[in-house]
């Protein structure tokens, strides 16, 4: 039971991490997205510390 439950987790998680890498074309892609991403962040941060 406990290797059904590991192999069922595995299996969920390549399902899961196919989604997220086939969203960027390329690994750079992956890099780009990660850093807008980073800067939404920020801007949101700065945004809140500022009462806006």
């Amino acid at each position: 039971m406990k290797t059904l439950t590991l192999r069922l987790l595995f299996a969920l998680l390549l399902a899961a991490s196919s989604q997220f890498f086939t969203g960027c074309n390329t690994v750079s892609g992956l890099g780009e997205d990660i850093q807008i991403l980073g800067q939404r962040m920020e801007d949101k941060a700065d945004d809140v510390a500022h009462g806006y």
